[in-house]
């Protein structure tokens, strides 16, 4: 008996093994921070640190959970850091130094400048403490080297030239060379792992599981995803147990698509270039490419509500870099939050950053004080909706919001509106100054209910026909309206939240995931008490 005892209790300790599905991240909302980047211990210089310097400026994996709160507050139920492998250790590049943690150098072991491997764990314990989910970036394609001939690969998880392709530019286009050959340039070349090489394949899907396991990693972004052969990913993200979402560079739908099934998701290039093509001021004002991508998703996407939906990241510009009006990325991230797919802000964004490409958008987040702007607040009213929406249960009284496809309703020069489940979003590319436009959308509501605008708390009654008059007036605001009794209990424009309820527009996140360790150890006691009581007997 007290062998069972002690086994039992030992086994009560072990950190659970979780395994966070495509299903369970598709009503996640993702935070996107560069660790780097994020905060500062207490008691650094918060004046040190120029993006055009590209070193490192001190942020780590303490100073994250040091600061979840600002996150949480905005309603994120999941951040995805960048990748927390070894990077490359030596003289300063011409590029700057490796701060971002892309530049990999041996991917099983851990980058001692973000902390070390109790801090990553404190992390991902903090985060699951409050019902949200850690995404890790992960580097397979290549790692970071100063030379093309592969002479010395003593520091590199791979030590076999054999290994790594041989060296040669990429021709773009070419999807051989686009898998075989080296990213990077001559200045700070990449070399390409050969992920067809049966050694680096059973290496890697070892790699992963343990890091997955050792720090209970609920995803992975993979980078340069379309960089590896497509064969190579389900064995790998099987070994990982966890939601997979590449990076498939580009708004080529055919070839982004094509990487949903052998991940479980991809980020949603094609749609970014579709918003900021719709939105972007001045630009092009073509809301007809936002309605011809959602089309094109019925037969080319396995599943849209996986797409990661953005407006910016460590690659590109930010969006006030390109569009001078912060209306028209309030409008975009609405649509991004209230359209099929998941939601992921970059950091800063909130904040209005508005540098240009790498390195100017890789700004320090301290700077801005972490001020409750206007572009936090929405996105605060947006996750709490759809947070609420994603908790509600489905019935034959309610639309699963979350699995419900986005429909085009209208779209004209100035905008479009679109409806997924009970919510309908009226978005427009006006942008900030008054204009005397209206627009008409047409629902299948019915004449005089009564609805609410869940950004301006404005009430709407619709009309016949189900239509839903919008007027510009005062700015091209976006419009997010659900029928009024929907809001019941949700906390959101003055509905009260029942007595000893918990508001539904915090998710229900708290509740651990499917644990196949937990399940486990439920067995094992069940067993264990059957053996004690025979034992008494």
């Amino acid at each position: 008996m007290h062998a069972f005892l002690s086994l039992f209790l030992s086994l009560s300790l072990f950190r659970a093994a979780y395994a966070a599905t495509a299903e369970e991240w598709r009503g996640r909302s993702i935070y996107q921070i560069i660790v780097d980047r994020f905060a500062l211990p207490q008691g650094s210089d918060t004046t040190q640190c120029n993006p055009g310097d590209q070193t490192f400026c001190g942020g780590t994996w303490n100073s994250i959970r040091e600061n979840l709160d600002y996150v949480q507050n905005m309603g994120f139920t999941a951040i995805w850091i960048s990748p927390v492998s070894q990077n490359y250790e030596g003289a300063r590049t011409p590029y700057g130094d490796p701060y971002h943690g892309y530049w990999i150098s041996d991917a099983s072991k851990l980058n001692s400048r973000f902390g070390t491997s109790d801090d990553l764990k404190a992390l991902s314990d903090e985060l699951h403490k409050r019902g949200m989910y850690l995404m890790v970036d992960v580097v397979v394609n290549n790692v970071m080297g100063l030379q093309t001939d592969l002479n010395n690969l003593s520091s590199y998880m791979f030590k076999d030239p054999s290994q790594y392709h041989p060296y040669c530019p990429i021709q773009w286009g070419n999807t051989t060379s686009e898998q075989n050959c080296w990213l990077g340039d001559e200045k700070v070349p990449l070399p390409d792992v050969n992920t067809e090489d049966p050694g680096v394949i059973s290496a890697y899907q070892a790699w992963i599981k343990e890091l997955v396991q050792t720090y209970n990693i609920d995803g992975l972004r993979i980078d340069a995803a379309k960089h590896v052969q497509s064969e190579f990913w389900p064995k790998f993200c099987g070994a990982a147990g966890v939601f997979c979402i590449g990076e498939v560079f580009g708004d080529n739908i055919d070839e982004v698509s094509s990487y949903q099934g052998p991940l479980d998701s991809v980020l949603n290039y094609p749609m970014y270039g579709a918003l900021t093509e719709a939105f972007s001021l001045p630009g092009q004002l073509n809301t007809s490419a936002i309605t011809e991508t959602m089309e094109i998703y019925k037969t080319k996407f396995k599943d849209p509500g996986l797409l990661g939906n953005f407006l910016e990241n460590q690659d590109l510009p930010r969006w006030a870099n390109m569009s001078v009006d912060p209306q028209s990325m309030y409008n975009a991230m609405a649509f991004n939050f209230m359209s099929d797919g998941i939601p992921i802000v970059y950091y800063g964004q909130e904040q209005g950053f508005h540098g240009a490409a790498d390195p100017w958008n890789r700004e320090p987040l301290w700077t801005s004080g972490y001020t409750n702007t206007t572009a936090n607040q929405i996105i605060t009213k947006l996750n709490t909706l759809r947070n609420f929406l994603v908790n509600q249960t489905s019935d034959s009284s309610k639309t699963d919001w979350l699995h419900s496809r986005a429909e085009v309703l209208t779209t004209d020069a100035h905008g479009l509106a679109i409806m997924k489940g009970d919510v309908v979003s009226i978005l427009t590319n006006l942008g900030s100054p008054p204009a005397n436009v209206s627009v008409a959308v047409y629902t299948p509501y019915s004449n005089s209910l009564m609805m609410t605008d869940i950004l301006s708390c404005k009430q709407f009654v619709v009309g016949s026909n189900g239509t839903l008059s919008v007027e510009y007036s005062l700015g091209g605001q976006a419009k997010i309206i659900v029928p009024s009794t929907l809001l019941q209990n949700s906390g959101m424009c003055g509905a009260e939240i029942a007595a000893g309820s918990t508001p539904k527009g915090q998710l229900a996140s708290g509740a651990p995931r499917s644990s196949t360790f937990s399940s486990s150890l439920i067995l094992i006691a069940i067993t264990f008490v059957g053996l004690l009581g025979s034992s008494l007997v």
